[in-house]
């Protein structure tokens, strides 16, 4: 029986238990070398932004850490894959390569490359479905096509639900006589040098060992409450998994088995409710990706190809206003400074803060999530890509575009007492709870014994909202007016 190595390559799955395409490479009962390969370039257009980068250093730390706890290693590479991939094949022998697939155009493209070129090489591959709930191409609706409605998309995919078994644990990894060639984690250069990094390093703790604390943490503490209070950013609510679910630190299956196993335990149908609502937006999470699966020119452009021609206007100003949290509305501002100090953002603010960008200021979603991109943790392609169009009114199941958030109402709907703001707009602190979402309202005397003088200590409004609303619409109807196969587009 031949003892040839299999190549473990690892991607957007860094983690050891809840892993198909790890226990797979292992049930095979032959050496298993685990490989991680930076190849930015070949992620198309969207090679990972600063914050991710600086969140994956941290990740592949932690793995490799754990791989050399189990008498492995983790080996890293820099270069095109299938060559990375040739050289290691040739190093050791190994006759096959298991790995998890993503969703992405270019990674799905990828996918398709390396196993074309592994065949040819008579080199065995196997690729699992690690990252998603569900397979993309198993859900389609009555006529055999993808959703673009979650509602009946969700519907669809709970009859596919299966009680997951629990992970296998693996205290060592089959031993491997080779010792490749490998690079040190800072030989990737990924650490960014914004002076905001130490900041991440306060919030978060990457690795899947800070995916399994955040878990437990989240369905100790917040779970039986989570419909109640995930729209409130003042209050610790929600699960803050996103990153780790992006990194593959954890699984989504891993979170949907653990959840569905506590729900029976909770003492009140209102507490079993608001965790059926949390796996309820795992769905949202399945659903980005789904999307993305099935039209992936939505990376770069609508969903709704009628949006092309939206009269957005450019804007370098007001732009940066928005990105620095410079705006002088402050329920904007907090959540665009958590976002640059702590590389995340609530998610009901991230609605906020995308609406007045693309409504209030005319500015094009694309701009946002390209600053989404770079300074999220987790900027996930299909999650980026889904939120941005949503609020823009272009995409699947999409908010309309005449949906125009009040940035002072939805400030005093969710954030009640200012709590949320006085942290991230320290500025504002002293101003009372009645003018805290709308400072503009107070006196010069009022302003004065708060400390913050308009104009001076915080910026004036750059947009009046009433006047941005009515912009809005107007450029609505400009578009609708220009084509009349609008109204019948859905």
């Amino acid at each position: 029986m031949s003892n040839s190595p299999t190549i473990l390559w690892f991607r957007q799955d860094l983690r050891l238990h809840g892993n198909p395409a790890l226990s797979a490479a292992i049930s095979r009962g032959r050496p298993v070398i685990p490989v991680y390969i930076w190849s930015p370039e070949e992620e198309g257009n969207w090679p990972p932004g600063a914050a991710s980068r600086w969140w994956l250093h941290q990740s592949l730390r932690s793995l490799k850490k754990s791989l050399q706890e189990m008498s492995s290693d983790l080996i890293l590479l820099v270069g095109n894959t299938q060559s990375q991939l040739k050289d290691l094949i040739k190093q050791t022998g190994a006759d096959a390569v298991y790995w998890n697939r993503r969703c992405e155009p270019s990674a799905r493209q990828l996918d398709s490359d390396v196993e074309v070129e592994m065949h040819a090489a008579a080199i065995e591959t196997q690729l699992f479905d690690g990252q998603t709930l569900f397979e993309m191409d198993k859900i389609k609706n009555s006529e055999g096509n993808p959703f673009q409605v979650f509602t009946p998309f969700w519907k669809a995919c709970v009859q596919f639900l299966e009680k997951e078994p629990p992970d296998e644990t693996w205290k060592v990894f089959p031993a491997s006589p080779y010792k490749p060639t490998s690079k040190a984690v800072e030989d990737l250069n990924l650490l960014p040098t914004h002076n905001w990094t130490n900041g991440l390093s306060e919030v978060w703790q990457p690795g899947e060992s800070g995916a399994r604390e955040q878990l437990q943490q989240f369905l100790k503490e917040s779970i039986q409450s989570y419909t109640e209070e995930r729209d409130r950013p003042d209050l610790a609510g929600v699960s803050r998994m996103s990153p780790h679910l992006h990194f593959g630190e954890i699984g989504p299956r891993q979170i949907f088995r653990e959840v569905l196993q506590i729900i029976d335990e909770l003492p009140s149908l209102d507490e079993q409710k608001s965790a059926w609502g949390y796996l309820r937006q795992l769905g949202w999470r399945e659903f980005s990706s789904y999307l993305l699966y099935h039209f992936p020119h939505t990376q770069n452009a609508p969903l709704r190809p009628l949006y092309e021609s939206f009269p957005y206007i450019k804007d370098r100003a007001m732009l940066k206003a928005w990105q620095h949290g410079l705006t002088g509305y402050p329920i904007v501002d907090a959540g665009m400074r958590q976002l640059w100090q702590t590389g995340w953002m609530h998610n009901r603010v991230r609605l906020i803060t995308a609406s007045f960008l693309v409504k209030d200021l005319l500015i094009s979603w694309k701009s946002g999530t390209l600053w989404f991109w770079d300074t999220l943790v987790d900027a996930d392609l299909a999650n980026n890509t889904m939120g941005w169009q949503w609020t823009a009114g272009c995409g699947a199941d999409a908010s309309p575009y005449f949906r125009i958030f009040n940035p002072v109402k939805q400030g005093e709907k969710f954030d009640p007492t200012g709590e949320y703001v006085r942290r991230w707009v320290p500025e504002l602190g002293q101003f009372p709870d009645n003018l805290i979402h709308r400072p503009w309202e107070a006196s010069l005397f009022e302003q004065m014994e708060a400390g913050t003088v308009l104009g001076e200590d915080y910026p004036h409004r750059i947009v009046d909202h009433d006047f941005a609303r009515e912009r809005a619409l107007s450029a609505l109807s400009e578009i609708k007016n220009t084509r009349p196969e609008f109204d019948s587009f859905k």
